[in-house]
């Protein structure tokens, strides 16, 4: 049975880092195209990084700059570095893999939560 098991959310201070790590349980990243989702209270989800088979990265515009998804040479773990927070940040954060069409993905993590205080 294959799984995403993310780690890594929590409350920080506005400016402050955080590192999402997502870790694939069953499987490996390898030849899947990958990504962080998140969802803020009363908000629909939407995509926040995501990096392709090839090692090819790609933000939302209100992220560029301050976070980098990247994978390990084994494959098995997607991260998220998250610099520079802002209060907006504020959401449950998902990771997802196997992208069936544009920003459709089969698998999902159970979501962590990271919270920004002003």
């Amino acid at each position: 049975q294959v799984h995403l098991i993310e780690s890594g959310g929590g409350l920080v201070q506005a400016g402050d880092s955080l590192r999402l790590s997502c870790a694939a349980s069953g499987f490996t990243f390898s030849g899947f195209n990958s990504a962080w989702f998140r969802q803020a209270p009363g908000k629909e989800r939407e995509f926040v990084a995501g990096i392709s088979w090839s090692g090819v990265t790609y933000y939302t515009d209100s992220v560029k700059g301050r976070f980098t998804i990247s994978t390990d040479n084994a494959k098995i773990t997607v991260t998220l570095q998250m610099n520079s927070l802002k209060p907006e940040d504020t959401a449950v954060y998902y990771c997802a893999t196997d992208e069936a069409s544009p920003h459709e993905y089969k698998l999902w993590g159970q979501g962590t939560q990271v919270t920004v205080a002003s």
